[in-house]
């Protein structure tokens, strides 16, 4: 029996890392008979595409696994979706879900953050610091497809920085400006702002409380504004515009730190 989340870790020559850990949508196998919903189900709480948006020249961890498998970004109580509540008054699992499998992802939940930890505790030996980009996207629709978005809650990217340290909160508001005017090359003034929607999620807030003042975690939730969120549609050009808006970002934050060290 092997209830394995597929994840994958590039490291390069840098201080940032790209994280995209809600983007998978396989199940194992042994799994598949004990979860209740449908692939659709699944994909419409899923961030599918968060991956190609975070394909970055820096380091990436990349999540293949289905958040349904277990949830990289919740805290260990809550990596199993084994109530609604937990999971948007989904019921996800049979009741019949064995025990075994249950302390065998609470395992992986575990492993996979040591190696996580072990990674950022690299690159803050070799810079002294790190920034991650940990990349999401959110159902902005949640009623129904032919619903009209509130725009006024559900900005188009959401900068969650809620939980850094005071030391980054200089940066933090940088970045949100040199975000906004990169959004311009786009072709339309983008709605980024900070905390709306989303604040960070257990991640985030684990490896800020781990490293402290040694680095910051920005967790970019993108309104899914790229794709069909009820049909899963994706509408490519809009994919490869963000990932552009991050490219130019990273660029403009090797400068930033460049004149700020």
């Amino acid at each position: 029996m092997s209830l394995e989340i597929a994840y994958q870790i590039t490291t390069m020559d840098s201080p940032f890392w790209s994280f995209a850990i809600h983007d998978g949508h396989t199940v194992s196998e042994e799994l598949m008979p004990y979860v209740k919903l449908t692939d659709a189900e699944r994909l419409r709480e899923e961030d599918p595409y968060t991956a190609s948006i975070a394909d970055l020249p820096i380091n990436q961890f990349v999540v293949f696994t289905s958040r349904f498998q277990l949830d990289l970004n919740r805290d260990l109580d809550n990596a199993l979706y084994l109530r609604p509540e937990q999971a948007w008054g989904l019921e996800v699992f049979q009741p019949a879900l064995p025990e075994s499998f249950v302390s065998q992802l609470h395992k992986q939940h575990q492993v996979i953050y040591n190696s996580i930890e072990r990674h950022i505790a690299t690159t803050i030996k070799k810079y002294g610091y790190f920034v991650i980009l940990d990349i999401h996207s959110y159902n902005a629709k949640r009623e129904s497809a032919n619903e009209i978005v509130d725009e006024s809650k559900n900005p188009q990217i959401n900068l969650g920085t809620f939980y850094n340290t005071a030391k980054w909160y200089s940066f933090l508001q940088h970045f949100a400006q040199i975000m906004k005017e990169a959004g311009t090359t786009t072709g339309e003034n983008l709605d980024i702002r900070e905390n709306i929607k989303f604040k960070g999620g257990n991640l985030a807030q684990h490896l800020i409380k781990r490293y402290g003042d040694l680095g910051c975690v920005i967790s970019i939730e993108f309104r899914k504004d790229f794709m069909d969120e009820w049909s899963g549609e994706v509408y490519k050009d809009k994919v490869v515009t963000y990932n552009k808006l991050l490219k130019d970002t990273v660029s403009a934050m090797y400068n930033y730190f460049q004149t700020n060290k």
